[in-house]
């Protein structure tokens, strides 16, 4: 499946918050949008996921205009991962990855055995099957995160849309998050994520785009696009890239903040 954005203008109320966006992602690829806050990255997201109306330009599904679609047709093709969520009432971990099969289920939202299945397969996939039957409002934020891939997983969808999957998780679930979006990218999902740290575009060897000012400052492969000189450009900060090697000889990069006036001994 290929998500292609064409000269895309979003924003609310024919007020234009990001403009002239074109880009893609098809099947197993993942992009990382990294950007300023407020530069209108989750603008973007609800206007994919057709929250929003397009202001201007054209979002295309496997060459289909997204404006064609049922909301129903676009959460089968879509699915999305917020960066937060709190659900209203006690449901067991289960029960809310079930909730990623609403979409396939008929009038009474009853579901199959079939849909049952599909969510504990999404469970194990995740490797959380021993959350199962706790209850969702009482788990960590680490283990909310991987139940709410869980519960896209089980949608089926051939793209996700994660909104800053790792926000607000500790160093070690932002590593468990990046290694299971690695592996929906492996099973053929196309990701779209965002994140405020370029070092979780090298970590998912993912394509990149530099959003700035409401528009695309740069876009292509991490090391065309994560640059000591685009990094300053975006974010006004000196950052050093420092390139290291793994367990298993691959090199991998990472972005060091340099601070300013800083003097021994403080």
């Amino acid at each position: 499946m290929n998500l292609k954005l064409k000269n895309l203008a979003c924003g609310y109320n024919n007020k234009i918050i990001i403009d002239n966006i074109t880009m893609h992602v098809r099947s197993g690829e993942i992009l990382c949008i990294l950007g300023p806050n407020g530069v209108g990255k989750t603008t973007l997201f609800k206007t994919i996921l057709g929250f929003l109306k397009i202001q201007d330009g054209e979002i295309l599904l496997d060459g289909q205009d997204l404006k064609k679609l049922s909301q129903k047709q676009l959460s089968k093709a879509i699915s999305y991962v917020p960066q937060a969520h709190t659900l209203p009432f006690p449901y067991t971990v289960y029960d809310v990855v079930l909730m990623g099969r609403t979409v396939h289920m008929g009038a009474f939202l009853t579901p199959s055995q079939k849909d049952r299945q599909i969510a504990s397969e999404s469970i194990d996939v995740l490797g959380i099957g021993y959350l199962k039957e706790k209850t969702y409002t009482e788990i960590s934020g680490g283990e909310r995160q991987m139940v709410l891939i869980a519960r896209a997983l089980a949608q089926q969808s051939q793209i996700m849309i994660l909104d800053e999957p790792t926000s607000n998780l500790d160093f070690g679930n932002q590593v468990k998050v990046l290694e299971q979006i690695n592996k929906l990218a492996a099973r053929g999902i196309g990701i779209i994520m965002t994140s405020h740290f370029p070092d979780h575009a090298f970590l998912c060897s993912a394509k990149v785009a530099l959003i700035e000012r409401g528009r695309i400052f740069k876009i292509g492969s991490m090391d065309e696009v994560i640059t000591e000189e685009n990094l300053k450009s975006m974010y006004g900060i000196d950052v050093k890239i420092i390139s290291v090697k793994d367990q298993y000889g691959n090199v991998i990069k990472s972005c060091i903040p340099l601070l300013s006036n800083i003097r021994e001994g403080d």
